[in-house]
């Protein structure tokens, strides 16, 4: 709990080492995806891992920006392709990272984490990233860091594919002997990225070139002389307008993952965006990373103070209902416990005497006297799961009905003796989080899926105590929690988790004000996208599933996406129209 606690000021304390380091105390920054090389006086730092285990690679993420601002200075931009572009990055970074780790000796294993980290989320062997990132390791290796596999599977890659010989060798021995002259190292990995024949000869002439010209411009890529005649200035700068403030040239020039076989067709694929739209609608759904979403407690979201006043706030709303949760509670376990306990069969020949029909043989004594005996019924053991929507659209009311309605109708199953599980959803960012710099980074893909990272959250487990998890219900009321919701796959994780209960009866609660939304996900797919996928889900569990489906519309009708759907509109209502629908749900 105290490391959760002390997060945030781990982050701060993060932002302000690297100040500190780079002698620059007017560094702006933020949470999120960290860039290679960083923008100009700008650093992004990653939120601290809920983990002690990963501390030392998110150091090492850190340090290396902190580096960068203090051994790299601003020099001339050379005339260089892409795939040349990016290794000089890669190599430019790995020197400060040296110098970096001779200067400050606790950073050497926090850079190496941070480095094996990278080198674990670099999947696609086609990509630029994956082999620029090679030419990192390929310094790295002669200055004794220890990498792990996949950074030697990546090193090995880079070596074959750029022939790296013994003449080449050599030249990785001049760069390391001239770390601290920033001028000097660049010569020299201009003469190896000639000897790769990245570089043409011809460089030295074209040094004077303007730095509209510089890097990742249509003049270096091997494009035929028609389409570099067609291309206008305009068009050179297409990629540079689609991406944001934060992105410096660099990062817009880096190479998107594709399934193409050379690096000249993934250049091209950069260089004309547009191309790629022409492709057809994609009909199933996808995710462009899952790496950075979350499942979390929601204890992990608040401090013991900040869940007391939150909880405090939640009773406050919820004192009116106190009798209509009374009403319920009562209503339900005389339902359960008469569906629980026994009932009659009537007319046998034999078991205890009817008294009720005894008239009919005073009536006429030649009736035969009637019989009747107990049975127990079979009374099905039940979980249920309430999933709320946590999104912003749900700020201020909506979501104080939707608490309202989680805490009574959870209070009011463990009272009736029936598991409950509470569970909420949103994303960790507005407009896309890590993920999206991801896609930004490699290449802005048509159709990329999913964008943002989400957040699923659990307020309480089936099998947790209700008096000892309720404290943290408040949680959904904290501000900047409520960002923007991704339903279907939210619909899709509570469906498995609930899936894998030994309960013999299921019933899966959605709480929610309407269709799902995230600005991220639909400026980059079709503008149904979500829509469909979350229709796609609950036809599933609909037809398929034997999981009972029921639907609650915050302010909103949602019967347009579930067949069971009820609206509660005002607090008024949620007495009356939870008695009635949660009766309604165990009469069956």
């Amino acid at each position: 709990m105290g490391w959760t606690k002390n997060r945030d000021k781990l982050h701060e304390a993060a932002i302000s080492t690297i100040r500190a380091i780079s002698k620059n105390k007017q560094i702006s920054s933020n949470t999120g995806l960290s860039q290679r090389p960083p923008t100009s006086n700008h650093i992004v730092v990653p939120a601290v891992p809920r983990s002690v285990k990963n501390i030392y690679e998110w150091r090492g993420e850190s340090d290396f920006q902190a580096f960068w601002f203090l051994f790299h200075k601003n020099s001339k931009d050379f005339p260089l392709t892409l795939p040349a572009k990016m290794i000089f990055n890669e190599l430019e970074i790995a020197r400060v990272e040296l110098l970096g780790c001779s200067e400050y000796l606790g950073s050497e294993k926090n850079i190496a984490e941070y480095s094996n980290a990278r080198s674990n989320n670099l999947e696609d062997e086609k990509s630029l990233n994956f082999i620029s990132y090679g030419a990192n390791l390929w310094l790295k290796e002669i200055a004794g860091f220890d990498l792990n596999n996949n950074s030697k599977n990546i090193l090995n890659k880079f070596r074959k594919k750029f022939k790296i010989n013994n003449s080449v060798e050599a030249i990785r021995e001049n760069l390391i002997n001239n770390i601290h002259s920033q001028e000097i190292f660049e010569k020299n990995v201009i003469r190896f990225l000639k000897k790769i024949d990245l570089v043409k000869d011809e460089i030295d002439k074209n040094e004077e070139m303007d730095t509209e010209d510089a890097p990742g411009s249509t003049d270096d890529i091997h494009n035929s002389d028609e389409q570099l005649e067609e291309l206008s200035d305009e068009d050179q700068q297409l990629d540079l307008k689609d991406l944001k403030d934060d992105i410096d040239v660099d990062i817009q020039d880096a190479v998107q993952k594709t399934d193409d076989t050379s690096i000249d067709e993934e250049i091209e694929s950069i260089m004309y965006p547009q191309n790629e739209f022409k492709t057809q609608h994609q009909t199933d759904y996808s995710i462009y990373s899952s790496n950075y979403d979350e499942i979390i407690d929601a204890k992990d979201l608040v401090t013991n103070d900040e869940s007391l006043r939150l909880r405090n706030q939640l009773d406050n709303l919820i004192k009116p209902h106190i009798s209509t949760i009374g009403k319920l509670a009562n209503r339900l376990q005389r339902l359960l416990l008469a569906k629980q306990n026994t009932s009659w069969n009537f007319n046998l020949e034999e078991g205890i005497l009817d008294n009720a029909r005894l008239h009919r043989v005073i009536a006429n004594p030649s009736y035969p006297l009637s019989f009747k005996e107990e049975t127990e019924n079979q009374f099905k053991d039940t979980v249920v799961t309430l999933l709320i929507d946590n999104s912003g659209s749900m700020r201020g009311r909506s979501i104080s009905l939707a608490a309202i309605c989680a805490d009574i109708i959870g209070s009011t199953l463990e009272r009736c003796q029936i598991k409950t599980e509470i569970l909420g959803f949103t994303t960790k960012h507005w407009k896309g989080g890590d993920s999206k710099k991801l896609w930004m980074i490699n290449g802005s893909r048509a159709n990329p899926g999913r964008l943002n990272d989400i957040r699923h959250i659990i307020y309480k487990s089936a099998d947790n105590n209700w008096r000892r998890s309720r404290r943290y219900f408040g949680a959904m009321l904290r501000e900047g929690l409520l960002k923007e919701n991704v339903d279907g796959e939210a619909l899709a994780w509570s469906h498995e988790r609930l899936l894998r209960r030994p309960e013999e009866r299921k019933i899966l609660i959605v709480i929610s004000d309407g269709a799902p939304v995230d600005d991220s996900t639909l400026s980059a797919n079709r503008e149904d996208y979500l829509d469909n996928h979350l229709r796609q889900i609950i036809m599933q569990i609909e037809k398929d599933s034997p999981i009972e489906l029921q639907a609650i519309g915050i302010g909103h009708d949602v019967t347009k996406y579930y067949k069971n759907a009820l609206t509660i509109n005002r607090a008024e209502e949620l007495g009356e129209v939870l008695l009635d629908e949660l009766t309604k749900l165990f009469k069956d």
